[in-house]
């Protein structure tokens, strides 16, 4: 499938860059022109995916503030400018589960990654898209931060919404000096953490499946795409939104057949 060049020349920065949504938003990016770094956790498969777009790979937790810093740091280093974050790094253990089952220990560690780290990496990149007056910073939210399910996990959950909260917060007070931020709310994905759960449980996952009215889960391109629009001109006039990709479960009552 032929492309367009939106991104052209244009610097994007991926946390959970190494598989997964990231993986596949480091493609789409790269296929469009950007020059891509990819920060993860995960060495090998880090380098190897920025190997594949030809980019840049830095290894950080994207929970602690130095890393963070870091990792953009290295971005403008190496390539001039930061003009794309997409700030994407996230986490969904087995131990976030119902609040009646879930421990403080896990509440804060999904936190931790979920949340904290979007703060940390909007801190860090914003002075440098105020200095360069523009940017698009693309946050990770979920489609569970705008409604709710009855099959929990509840930090998660939380996370999210925060995510939702402080993009739009974001978005709204920097509009003016060029720099946008939207939260993508992709629906359930098809990766391998949901492969599993389709093995493990298949109860679980099919009550989740008939939710959804297209009636099959995303691919990670299809979220991509999404990432690659709103950090393209194309989304010049968006800010502050809260931009859905979930197969139409947010906007579901009684699905098809």
């Amino acid at each position: 499938m032929t492309v367009p060049q939106r991104l052209d020349g244009r610097v994007a920065v991926i946390t959970g860059g190494a598989g997964g949504i990231g993986l596949a938003s480091a493609r789409r990016m790269a296929r469009e022109g950007a020059k891509i770094v990819i920060a993860d956790l995960d060495t090998d498969a880090g380098k190897a995916a920025a190997e594949e777009v030809d980019g840049t790979f830095v290894r950080a937790d994207v929970t602690d503030e130095s890393d963070v810093r870091g990792m953009f740091q290295t971005a403008v280093d190496t390539y001039g400018s930061v003009d794309i974050a997409f700030n994407n790094a996230g986490i969904s253990p087995p131990d976030d589960d119902s609040i009646l089952d879930t421990g403080i220990d896990a509440w804060q560690r999904v936190q931790q990654v979920n949340l904290t780290s979007v703060y940390l990496c909007c801190q860090q990149v914003i002075p440098h898209m105020r200095r360069q007056g523009k940017g698009s910073i693309i946050n990770t939210a979920s489609f569970v931060a705008v409604m709710g399910a009855a099959t929990s996990q509840i930090s998660y959950t939380a996370s999210k919404g925060g995510v939702l909260a402080m993009s739009r917060e974001l978005g709204v007070q920097f509009a003016r000096e060029g720099i946008r931020v939207n939260a993508l709310c992709p629906g359930p994905v098809n990766t391998p953490l949901l492969e599993e759960l389709f093995a493990k449980d298949p109860e679980r996952a099919a009550r989740r499946l008939v939710h959804v009215p297209i009636g099959r889960f995303a691919e990670p391109e299809e979220i991509a795409a999404g990432v690659a629009f709103l950090a393209s001109d194309d989304a010049s006039f968006m800010t502050a939104s809260t931009f859905l990709v979930d197969g139409g479960i947010s906007g579901a009552y009684v699905t098809p057949q």
